[in-house]
Order: structure tokens, then C-alpha cells, then sequence
């Protein structure tokens, strides 16, 4: 059985997303959808899709669409994730996963009652490096794990352009920030790692008061640029966390681990990606030293994108969706799914009472 997928979003989601969903043997792109009519039917022509729509809920009850990809901010995609689940479509929805704490229990609540599959647009662990980090942690090379670094920084705003499609990022409200953006995908990998967080101390906060353009003209930011947060895990793993939007000669990402065997660290210079992602390790009595990614994690039978493909995104991104396909068919379990979702929320609701409250939060306290 073909699935058909309807897209909300035809900058990202025709640039990354469309190439990852035609790499997926058994799936047919069928539907784009933006705000406006002439937007969409433009965007359908241009991308040789049969159909257009603009108005997403429209689209998340059509009856010849079975999975709705779903990629605007999320203020305005948590109505459309709520459609979508009503009317049983299965649901891969982008990251931020809700505009905050109360959003995601209103959709954790619609998605456990539904029969629909929900797959979050999280891909960092199916990056080839980070799958065999995973592979890694999971036989026991670092033995158990004792402490750690995570940074996720970029450079969005300090020097910003007029022609950067996420200057809304500056606006309260929409369910964004530098720690609900970038720490979501970070969260996601570390969650994947080291399991459950048990407690954490944060402060999240703005560092760049204006955004001041190459005409002079200002942007003042009324979101959260910079957060800085100690993870205590269940197993007893202590991790700091730095993120940051607004960082100039950033580091990019980082996931550094050591334990009572050795050390692993992924690194990229950016976002992480199929092709700039790579992984470090040794142990005791060794050295650090660059670890060679099998082959099987940077080529998929079936996936007609490999580590090298362009965009960068689309590789991971499609490995993510054929686990999604997989799910819908019941020979797999989704990564990461919505019940996954719901705990990074959890986690980062817990960091912005402890930034406010000034105070450690234990996790299992965020109800």
C-alpha cells in the first residue's frame, strides 16, 4: 500500500523534506500546503506536486492523504497537529513539538487517544556518526557513563540579513527560543544516550538585546538566546549543556562523554549532519582517535539518498521517515515518537521554571 504524504511548507519542507519523502520506497508526495492560494498552487507547479492546498486543516482531513508533514511555527501547527491526529492521519511534526508545556499535554492527550503514528523531526540520532556513538555507548566502549559536555551554538543573529526566513524567531509567543530550537535536537540525542533526566539547575537567558541590520534598522528580541544547564540523569550522569542562537565563532555541535572506560565525542561544525558529523574516541591507555563510520550507517538498502547527498538534512531525515513507514506497518517503533516528545517538553518546561525559580527542578515535579 502507497502512503500519501501532504506537506505543510514549501520552504524547508520542499527544500529537505520533499527529496527525503521520494528517497522512501512505498511513499508518494502528493500535497503541498501554504498560507496563501497563489503561494501553494505556485509551490505545486514548481515542485511537480498534483495538489495544492492552503489551508492546513483542509488538508489534514482530506481522505487521500494518510501522513501530514508538518513544518510552520509552533504556535500556529499545534491546531494543525490536533486536526490531523482527529482525523487519523499519522503526523511527522517539527521541532519545537509544541509552543510550550501546556500545547504538548494537549497534544500528548489527542495523540493517545488517537491510532495515528507520530514521528518528531528530530533526526540528529540518525546522523551515521551519531548512530554508531549510540552503537557505541550501547556495547559499553566508555563502560558507565561519568560526566560530560553538550553545546549546540550557532549564529543566526549577530550579524542578522532582511532575506533570513526565521527573523520571526525574535517574536514572544511563537513557541521559540534558543533552548526550545536547537536543545530540543540536542535533547533528543542525549535522551536517546543516557535515558531519563532526573533533575537540572538552569539559567536561560538574552544576551544580544538587539538585532541590528546591515541598514540600520533593529530588531529588539523578546525571546531567550543563550541557556546554560547542569542534567542530572537517572543513571546517575552529570552533563552540562550549553545552547546559544547567538554565539559569534561558534562552536557548532558538540556531545562529549566519558565514562570508566573511555571517552566519545561527536562533533560537527554546525547542525549536525550526514556528511560533517564526526566521531572521536579511546581508551584508557590509548589516545583520542578519529573512528571510521560502518558503511551500513551512511547507505540504506531502499533509501535512494546516501551520507553524501544533497541537501545535507535529507539523508537523516529520510532515515528517519522510513522508520516512520516502518512504524505505520508495525515492524518497527518510532524514533523519536510523540511519547518521547512529550519528555523533552517536560524537560524543557523544567528548565525555564528553574531559570525563573532560580532552583534545581526534579523532572518528575513537571506535571
Amino acid at each position: 500500500m502507497t502512503l500519501r504524504v501532504g506537506i505543510v511548507s514549501a520552504a524547508w519542507g520542499g527544500f529537505a523534506h520533499l527529496p527525503a519523502w521520494r528517497a522512501i520506497p512505498g511513499v508518494e508526495v502528493t500535497a503541498i500546503c501554504t498560507s496563501r492560494q497563489e503561494t501553494a498552487e505556485a509551490a505545486a507547479s514548481r515542485l511537480g506536486l498534483p495538489r495544492a492546498f492552503w489551508n492546513a486543516e483542509e488538508m489534514c482531513a482530506d481522505p487521500d492523504i494518510d501522513i501530514v508533514d508538518l513544518g510552520t511555527r509552533p504556535s500556529v501547527r499545534k491546531p494543525m497537529v490536533l486536526a490531523a491526529l482527529a482525523h487519523g492521519k499519522h503526523v511527522y511534526n517539527a521541532s519545537p513539538h509544541a509552543p510550550d508545556w501546556a500545547g504538548a499535554k494537549e497534544i500528548d492527550s489527542a495523540w493517545r487517544a488517537s491510532s495515528s503514528v507520530g514521528v518528531v523531526d528530530a533526526f540528529s540520532e540518525w546522523v551515521p556518526a551519531n548512530r554508531q556513538m549510540l552503537a557505541m555507548v550501547e556495547d559499553g566502549y566508555v563502560g558507565r557513563p561519568l560526566g560530560g559536555t553538550c553545546h549546540f551554538t550557532i549564529s543566526l543573529f549577530n550579524q542578522p540579513i532582511k532575506q533570513f526566513p526565521y527573523n520571526w524567531f525574535g517574536q514572544a509567543g511563537q513557541g521559540v527560543s534558543a533552548v526550545r530550537n536547537n536543545g530540543s535536537h540536542a535533547l533528543y540525542m542525549l535522551l536517546r544516550l543516557f535515558g531519563p533526566v532526573e533533575e537540572l539547575v538552569a539559567d536561560d537567558s538574552q544576551i544580544l538585546k538587539q538585532w541590528v541590520f546591515p541598514d540600520g534598522d533593529i530588531i529588539t528580541p523578546e525571546t531567550t538566546d543563550l541557556a546554560n544547564v547542569i542534567l542530572r540523569f537517572a543513571s546517575g550522569l552529570v552533563m552540562q549543556m550549553q545552547i546559544s542562537w547567538s554565539m559569534p565563532l561558534y562552536y557548532g555541535w558538540l556531545i562529549d562523554v566519558f565514562g570508566e572506560k573511555g571517552r566519545l565525542v561527536s562533533a560537527s561544525p554546525t547542525f549536525p549532519t550526514a556528511r560533517d558529523c564526526t566521531l572521536r574516541g579511546g581508551q584508557l591507555g590509548g589516545v583520542m582517535e578519529v573512528i571510521d563510520i560502518p558503511d551500513d550507517f551512511k547507505t540504506v538498502p531502499g533509501i535512494a539518498l546516501d551520507w553524501q547527498s544533497e541537501p545535507q538534512p535529507s539523508f537523516p531525515m529520510a532515515l528517519s521517515m522510513h522508520n516512520m513507514v516502518e512504524v505505520i506497518h508495525g515492524r518497527a517503533h518510532g524514533a523519536p515518537d510523540f511519547g518521547q516528545a512529550l519528555e523533552v517538553e517536560r524537560i524543557q518546561e523544567a528548565i525555564r521554571l528553574s531559570s525563573l525559580e532560580r532552583c534545581w527542578v526534579r523532572i518528575s515535579d513537571v506535571a
